[in-house]
């Protein structure tokens, strides 16, 4: 029974939808019934629009999180250790973190231009202070023994991250990746309604200019089901023995 607990609430909610829809008698154009948008998903799947649509918006999501997850884990480990370069940083990124992704489009497309660059950017400014940020702390919240244990059998330099920092932190990290992952997928179908013409923002603002509200909400419901997919594979990833093991260790 409770496999099927998640099924039952995406049935509970079509089935609010349909009442909501009709005891309120919402025009189609203005809301659709979930029989229209499913049949406008199933148009999409047919036509190739969806797919075609729905890779465009992976792909910029994968490179752009992809850039973000080698640099700013590695720069968040560096700053967990040295003091000084933190002191030193840490204001910059604070001042630059809470500035919406959303508000760089227009550089975004100054530097670019129109295309998959300002949208990769764009996924790239909203994960990498977020995974910084995360990092840091992690490597900040280590406990001291487990430092000092380590300096005694001499290890030391890029030993130390590998073996000690980096397992210990490792479960926050795949923390932070399933919130910031996330985080990149509402920004990039936001950046894609206006800084290409492709991808399941386009989609939507497409339907949108063409009256079609079923295919706006058929691409919504696609974004959702994507989102979830995205979540699951993180929530393997910290069912993973070595996330698992280094989560019992703390």
């Amino acid at each position: 029974m409770k496999r099927f607990k998640p099924l039952l609430s995406f049935l509970a909610l079509i089935v609010l939808w349909q009442a909501g829809v009709v005891l309120l008698k919402v025009p189609d154009f203005m809301f659709p019934r979930p029989y229209a948008v499913a049949q406008a998903l199933y148009e999409m799947l047919v036509d190739g629009q969806l797919y075609k649509n729905g890779v465009a918006s992976l792909f910029r999501v994968t490179w752009g999180f992809y850039l973000a997850l080698v640099t700013a884990v590695p720069l968040g480990l560096f700053l967990g250790r040295q003091r000084s370069m933190r002191d030193f940083l840490n204001p910059l990124i604070q001042f630059l973190r809470p500035i919406s992704p959303l508000a760089w489009i227009p550089v975004a497309l100054m530097w670019f231009g129109i295309g998959d660059k300002p949208a990769i950017f764009l996924i790239f400014l909203s994960s990498f202070f977020p995974l910084v940020v995360f990092t840091t702390s992690s490597v900040l919240n280590i406990r001291s023994t487990y430092l000092r244990v380590a300096r005694n059998f001499g290890f030391e330099g890029k030993e130390l991250y590998l073996k000690v920092i980096l397992p210990a932190v490792l479960p926050d990290i795949v923390t932070a990746i399933r919130i910031t992952l996330g985080t990149a997928w509402l920004v990039i179908v936001a950046a894609e309604m206006i800084a290409v013409k492709s991808g399941l923002g386009y989609l939507i603002i497409d339907a949108r200019n063409s009256l079609r509200m079923d295919r706006v909400v058929a691409g919504m419901v696609a974004i959702g089901v994507i989102g979830l997919v995205l979540d699951y594979l993180v929530r393997f990833l910290e069912r993973m023995p070595s996330v698992t093991w280094s989560r019992r260790r703390r």
